[in-house]
């Protein structure tokens, strides 16, 4: 579950960068991180003054988010009404932190996603959405959720709030130590959990006072929920002095600032022990006290609970370096939706060399980097020789910083490079602080890199006066207001080393002490309000799209089963999709190997369909058109690199909308299916043909052929999985009503021609006299296609050739054939009758020719047939139905792809057992998903996370059936069977139909298993009944089902003798097809 807010605000300081925090969140919604149903109103908001505070931030936030409601209500002025509804989420981003220049919201986690729509830092805005979203929150009614981002919070995935009944405003809170909260605020309630105060830094007493039974407190974590009605009534304070100067309307009327917060003047007045004129007074200045007694007088009467969360926990992000680098390396609690990890998103070249407690984000590592436990670095581009200390955090730091770094002793700093807008001149500062160093600490008690600050003077010959003004206090000379870091030289350009030299020994200190002197300095104070926001985020989103250019190359040249899909994805979102297809255009077109090239075609297709954003109509589709044929050319003569080349050029001209952008797609995968067909057609090395005696002309060669059932392990033997993963299949050839249904003769006839008959309906004969009459024979649906590359691939005609097709014919065989094919079986049947019939044509035109093909060489022949027809199916069918009995067919990841058949040997009298208990139902369906291949070629390049472990289950549930075949039990088989079909609908999901589904839920109290055969969608279901001969029963049973249209049951058996070939002498007036049709 999941809420589905109305708004969502994030509110910043004033001059925090509106629109690059706009950016973020326009960038979370594309991402799917705000739920599936993102909100429609998405605004990042700038406080009105400087220091307006969280209650004032708050109450800005809540006049803007009703304003854009009451616009989208058709309203022209503001009302509350439109609160009733609403579920609305306001995030505050608060101060500045001195470890992020964007800010705690935009501070990253060292933690991946990997279930992800898209490839993402995590950052603890995403951490606190997914939160609030997906569990905080669910179960709330309507109202305001109100969330500080400057904590790190984990909350259980069912949290237990009781919402029955509520009214008023609601405070969260997590259990704490006694101790954490003596420097935090806690929450003292009653014992209906009504809040009595907020104590702020306590003392020991009045912290025991909010103990529980266990000894924790209850902390303020920064969350409140205002209902529907205590909303309205903050909204309507916003009116009354001196409460309008909190909003953007008391800034434009001129109204004095006003400085509020949102628990010690908001949430305080509805606290059941705090008097109203305590309250009134401890406001400070004048209008502060006004504003309480406004808010007091709104407020007041809406009960306060407090919801103090089991098992959450609760880390608010301090000052302190140590704490921060803490919390970036030990492991968040279980109850986190989160998983830290030592890298995240970050490419290292030598990861032996990061110690376990050490931790790497939005990086590139490249050599010899060593990274010391305690020690963390993020958004760092680095090459070695480099040795971090422990202690460490390092950031913003490019590959020109490297060589300064090299040698220098790093233990206990926090050594961080900024992106710093002087007026209209951007620079790049360094800053180098202790780990242990105090910001705001007088210098006469404090420390600076983490020595006193006297020794500091003495080692590098730095004076106070160099630091501080004569005229600051002594009690304001702190490291905050420290004049340390260079930004500007007359002369010089500055780089890291005008800091790392703080660092050195005295000697090496005097030679860089007169530059320092001389060089333009701020401190950290100065520094802040000249950070640049959205430079820095443009610059880490540099940084992990090159990682990610980084992780192509290693995937896709590593060949691992890593999705770049979601990559794919978030470079769209974030405009770096041409970075990304250039880098994929220079895999595909220097990769040694043809399978890793076809996987980045893919890829780019993967690209362009996200580009698409999901307009321009079905990825599947045709992909001839003429103006990518030169592209083409290229690929099918070899020559990837000046193929890969014209495709990117064509590419460039179909960018300008998403129908072209879909066409584009759909002609790089049929660029990529090039590619894979040259990769099967290694498997031609295993075709070998020996000479025979001619048979006389006009003499018949006849080939019969069983069926074939799937019985596990179907898809895996598709390419490319099939030579990128490795398959196995479970085939049973068969007899269906005790015939084998598919056939095929040829003769040699006097004329120098091709006579192409198709015996199966309504008889079709095509006569073939010239090569041009064959040039269609890699469209599948051509007439007489399949016939035609058969006599291709057998190479009884060559194609193409200078050589017409007459004198071919008459040099090599004194005239031409007739052929003729039949398949009692009807189409789209799932018994695998186009493979299993091309073997037939191939096997009976080598005889006729005078040659012959072991069964294996066949098996390797048709896998060419069919990626010259551009069918692209595996191998399976073959293997099922040229193989007698029970087999598996095993192929190993690897190129040249080679089938290799096990028979399984079962008990004496199981075969027998088998024929008593399989049955063959037609299920009345055509299987009508022509696109269903490249559904599952395109989910498996982009190596969905589902496809991938589906892919090793169909290979070890294939090897579990063979052994249940061999040990003879029908349960365990009927086990298989179920879990295959299982195993198919998530390989292509759809391919079981509604009537289908009927028909399996009626048969499952008698069957042990039940399958679809082939790749589903239709055609026949094969079942092993629990009793023997069970036709007429199921029979009975179907019948009385309703819903199932037009099926028939048919008997099958294991065929042990396997296909015939024969030659059965010359009848010119046999031109009918043995036996009769199939009653379907």
């Amino acid at each position: 579950m999941a809420v589905e807010w109305s708004v969502v605000l994030l509110t910043c300081q004033r001059g925090g960068c509106l629109s690059a925090f706009q950016r973020e969140l326009e960038v979370r919604r594309l991402r799917g991180g705000l739920g599936p149903r993102p909100p429609p109103l998405l605004l990042a908001l700038e406080d009105p003054w400087a220091r307006l505070g969280s209650g004032g931030a708050t109450l800005n936030a809540l006049l803007v988010a009703a304003e854009h409601l009451s616009a989208r209500a058709g309203c022209t002025v503001v009302t509350s009404d439109v609160l009733r509804e609403a579920r609305i989420l306001i995030l505050h981003t608060g101060r500045d932190f001195s470890f992020d220049d964007c800010g705690r919201a935009f501070t990253c986690l060292p933690a991946e996603k990997p279930g992800a729509l898209a490839e993402a830092l995590v950052c603890n805005l995403d951490s606190l959405l997914e939160t609030m979203t997906h569990r905080l929150c669910v179960g709330s009614p309507p109202g305001v959720w109100v969330c500080s981002t400057d904590m790190l919070l984990t909350v259980p995935t069912a949290p237990e709030i009781d919402w029955d009944g509520f009214q008023g405003v609601r405070v969260i809170a997590v259990p704490g130590s006694q101790a954490y909260a003596r420097n935090h605020g806690v929450y003292l309630t009653d014992e209906q959990g009504l809040v009595q105060d907020i104590i702020y830094k306590g003392t020991e007493a009045q912290i025991q006072q909010c103990a529980g039974p266990d000894g924790t407190v209850p902390l303020v974590c920064g969350v409140v929920f205002f209902s529907s009605d205590a909303a309205e009534q903050l909204l309507a304070t916003h009116v009354i002095p001196p409460l309008d100067a909190c909003t953007y309307m008391g800034l434009d009327s001129g109204a004095p600032p006003i400085q509020l917060s949102l628990f010690f003047d908001i949430m305080l007045c509805m606290a059941g022990g705090v008097k109203e004129e305590e309250f009134v007074k401890g406001g400070g200045d004048a209008s502060v006290r006004s504003a309480r007694s406004v808010l007091w007088a709104a407020l007041r009467a809406f009960p306060l609970s407090m919801a103090c969360i089991p098992n959450a926990s609760y880390d608010y992000m301090t000052t302190s370096a140590s704490d921060h680098i803490r919390s970036l390396t030990l492991l968040p609690s279980s109850a986190s939706h989160l998983r830290f990890c030592k890298t995240a998103y970050s490419h290292v070249d030598q990861p032996c060399l990061l110690e376990d407690g050490s931790s790497v984000t939005n990086c590139l590592l490249e050599g010899a980097v060593r990274l010391a436990a305690g020690s963390v670095i993020q958004h760092c581009h680095l090459q070695g020789p480099l040795e971090v200390g422990p202690g460490c955090l390092l950031s913003g730091l490019a590959t020109s910083s490297s060589p300064a770094l090299q040698g220098c002793p790093l233990r206990d700093i926090v050594l961080q490079g900024h992106h710093v807008q002087l007026h209209d001149l951007p620079c790049r500062v360094f800053t180098l602080t202790g780990r242990l160093d105090d910001w705001q600490s007088p210098a006469e008690e404090a420390t600076y890199l983490n020595m006193p600050w006297a020794e500091f003077f003495h080692r590098t010959g730095i004076r106070e006066g160099d630091l501080w003004d004569a005229e600051t206090p002594r009690r304001s000379r702190c490291l905050l207001s420290a004049r340390l870091f260079p930004v500007l030289h007359a002369s010089e350009a500055l780089g890291l080393e005008d800091v790392l030299w703080l660092l050195a020994p005295a000697m090496v200190a005097s030679e860089r002490l007169a530059r320092w002197r001389a060089a333009w300095r701020m401190s950290w104070q100065e520094l802040l309000p000249c950070l640049d926001k959205a430079a820095e985020l443009d610059a880490r989103r540099a940084l992990f799209f090159l990682r990610g250019q980084h992780k192509v190359r290693q995937v896709l040249l590593g060949q691992e089963d890593s999705s770049l899909l979601p990559l794919a994805r978030s470079a769209v979102y974030e405009g770096y999709h041409e970075a990304l297809l250039g880098t994929l255009d220079e895999v595909a077109s220097t990769a040694s190997d043809a399978g890793i090239a076809a996987r980045a075609l893919a890829c780019i297709a993967e690209v362009l369909g996200c580009m698409a954003r999901g307009e321009g109509g079905l990825r599947s589709g045709p992909a001839a058109n003429r103006e990518w044929a030169l592209a083409f050319r290229h690929l099918e003569s070899g020559d990837i690199t000046g193929g890969v080349r014209e495709l990117a050029a064509e590419r460039q001209k179909w960018m300008s909308g998403p129908a072209l952008l879909v066409r584009a797609a759909r002609h790089y995968e049929g660029a990529g299916q090039i590619l894979i067909r040259q990769a099967v057609m290694s498997s031609c090395q295993f075709v070998t043909v020996a000479q025979v005696e001619l048979p006389p002309l006009g003499h018949w060669v006849q080939v019969a052929c069983p069926a074939r059932l799937d019985l596990s392990g179907g898809w895996s033997d598709t390419p490319p999985i099939t030579y990128e993963h490795g398959g196995a299949v479970v085939d049973v050839a068969v007899l269906v009503d005790g015939c084998r249904p598919i056939g095929a003769r040829v003769r040699r006839i006097g004329e120098p021609e091709l006579r192409l008959v198709s015996l199966g309906g309504t008889p079709v004969e095509l006569v073939c006299r010239e090569l041009e009459h064959l040039r269609d024979y890699c469209q599948p649906h051509a007439p007489g296609a399949l016939l035609k590359a058969a006599f291709i691939c057998t190479q009884v005609v060559q194609f193409p050739s200078q050589k017409p097709l007459r004198a071919q014919l008459m040099e090599s065989f004194g005239g031409g054939f007739e052929v003729h094919t039949w398949s009692k079986l009807p189409h789209g049947s799932g018994l695998g009758t186009s493979s299993i019939l091309a073997g037939a044509v191939m096997a009976a035109l080598y005889r006729v020719a005078g040659k012959a093909a072991s069964t294996e060489s066949l098996i390797h022949a048709v896998l060419h047939l069919e990626q010259r027809l551009t069918t692209g199916g595996g191998w399976q069918d073959q293997v099922g139905g040229l193989v007698p009995g029970i087999k598996i067919g095993r192929s190993k990841a690897r190129l040249p792809l080679r089938v290799e058949v096990e028979k399984v040997l079962v008990p004496d009298g199981f075969t027998q057992t088998l024929n008593d208990h399989l049955l063959l139902v037609y299920t009345g369906k055509t299987r009508l998903a022509r696109n269903l291949l490249q559904d599952v070629v395109r989910n498996w390049y982009a190596r969905l996370p589902s496809a991938v472990q589906n892919a090793d289950a169909l290979v070890s549930n294939a090897e579990e059936c063979a052994v249940a075949l061999r040990q003879g039990d029908l349960l365990l088989v009927g086990k298989c069977l179920d879990r295959y079909w299982q195993q198919k609908k998530c390989m292509a999901p759809g391919c079981e139909p509604l009537a289908v589904g009927r028909m399996m839920d009626a048969l499952r109290p008698y069957v042990y298993g039940q399958c679809l055969a082939g790749a589903g969608g239709g055609g026949f279901l094969y079942v092993l009944t629990k009793a023997p001969r069970q036709k007429e029963a199921l029979q009975q049973i179907l019948a009385k089902t309703e819903g199932l249209g037009n099926f028939s049951i048919h008997s099958i058996e294991v065929d042990t003798g396997g296909f015939s070939v024969e030659v059965v002498g010359c009848d010119p007036k046999d031109r009918a097809q043995p036996g009769g049709d199939m009653a379907v």
